[in-house]
């Protein structure tokens, strides 16, 4: 029987060509060989599982054998010492004493140095004079995953680049070549799951890959990787959307129930509905289409979805789901928090429609010479003249008690109604 290897390994990268997601890092050590211009001091840092150690092992294999062409694997001249476990003062004398001796085959001898954050503050100014002043047959390669922990002396002695994270996009692709030589039929939408779940790491995603062959080895669907994975996939959140459009609260609370009943917490419901909103609402713009992290199929479901909904409801979605999730843990009944958000939820685009029917706001100046009467059956508007002030006045220069009458008059008559029977409206008030 043939010995099981797990996919981190067996298809770990041979070649700066098979790396994945790191072009631009790759295509920059490759020009350094090629022109002579390679640091003797490299620092490697990133997220884990993103290809730091594997372009370690590639570069030292590809510094001695760009010089000598005649094949020769150049393991010798590899030497791979982990800082987690030898991180003491000694560990590093050790290491600056086998430094001095130069290599019987090749030019260099390459020191790789995984998790170099974990070396003692001690350990790491006892290499600081090597890794200033190599012998010119060394070159050092140091990986980590918390640059900050790493203390300036050593980061100013050292060239460092900076791995990303790797994307979905890149993840699922791999993924696929490796299905391919496998043999292994698969869902598009499943290898997203994975990838989503890996957040970058393609050694995650390749552990996560192992698992579901382990399930079933002749094929990966999306029920498959929920269940193993314990994640909802995106068509309960399509279903979401389309529910709340529709209004349709019993149906949402219903959802929710079946998706508690398979295990799931309701906060994680909530977080990934949130997600997907949010998913919709970049999907709005062409200009931020691009920062969709799927495949092309589940893009293409997104953006159809969100030619549906608004950008306000949408943001309304987003600040219910947001203040459920921050109330949750303080919450006595979370189950009712999450059911009452999502009949909030289900009541939005209602509420949407009542205010687009609703009255307008009449603003005050259209009452200064306007009146209404109103009877048990119908109210009328009634345009009203107020009466016009001629005061005479004396020749004096204060007013006449004749004039102080007409003023008074004129404020009683003022209150009246002239009202024209011929001109009051024919038909009923309707809204």
């Amino acid at each position: 029987m043939e010995e099981y290897i797990v996919s981190a390994r067996k298809y770990r990268p041979k070649t700066f060509d098979e790396v994945a997601g790191q072009e631009a890092i790759t295509s920059t050590l490759v020009n350094a060989i090629n022109n002579n211009q390679l640091a003797q001091a490299l620092l490697f840092t990133g997220p884990r599982g993103v290809g730091k150690t594997s372009c370690a092992r590639i570069l030292a294999k590809m510094i001695n054998s760009s010089i000598d062409n005649d094949k020769q694997d150049f393991a010798y001249n590899i030497f791979e010492l982990d800082a987690a476990s030898n991180n003491s003062v000694d560990d590093i004398r050790n290491l600056t004493e086998q430094v001095r001796i130069p290599p019987q085959l090749g030019k260099y001898k390459v020191y790789i140095i995984d998790e170099v954050h974990m070396l003692s503050t001690s350990a790491f100014n006892a290499f600081l004079k090597t890794l200033e002043e190599p012998p010119k047959h060394c070159i050092f390669i140091l990986a980590t995953t918390e640059k900050h922990k790493i203390i300036p002396t050593i980061l100013s002695r050292c060239q460092i680049y900076d791995f990303k994270r790797i994307t979905n996009k890149d993840i699922v692709e791999y993924l696929i070549k490796i299905c391919k030589k496998e043999g292994v039929e698969f869902e598009a939408e499943a290898l997203d799951i994975i990838a989503n779940k890996a957040d970058g790491a393609m050694r995650d995603a390749l552990s996560i890959f192992d698992r579901i062959l382990s399930y079933n080895n002749k094929e990966i669907t999306v029920k498959d990787v929920s269940i193993n994975l314990n994640v909802l996939d995106q068509e309960i959140y399509s279903n979401s959307i389309d529910l709340i459009l529709e209004n349709k609260i019993p149906e949402l609370l219903l959802l929710l129930d079946s998706v508690i009943s398979k295990g799931f917490e309701g906060i994680n419901y909530i977080s990934g509905l949130s997600t997907y909103c949010r998913n919709l609402l970049i999907s709005k713009d062409e200009k931020t289409i691009t920062l969709l992290d799927y495949s092309d199929k589940s893009k293409k479901k997104i953006i159809d979805q969100a030619k549906k909904i608004s950008p306000e409801i949408i943001i309304n979605c987003l600040e219910l789901l947001n203040k459920c999730e921050i109330n949750y843990r303080s919450s006595i009944n979370q189950r009712l928090l999450i059911e009452l958000t999502i009949m909030q939820l289900g009541s939005l685009t209602l509420l949407d429609q009542k205010k687009k029917s609703s009255f307008k706001i009449i603003p005050f100046e259209y009452f200064i010479n306007t009146k209404i009467i109103t009877s048990s059956l119908n109210p009328v508007k009634i345009k009203v003249e107020k009466p016009k002030l001629d005061i005479k006045t004396s020749g004096n220069s204060g007013l006449s008690l004749n004039s102080i009458k007409t003023i008074k008059n004129h404020e009683f008559k003022s209150n009246e109604l002239n009202v024209d029977p011929e001109k009051l409206p024919k038909d009923e008030f309707t809204e």
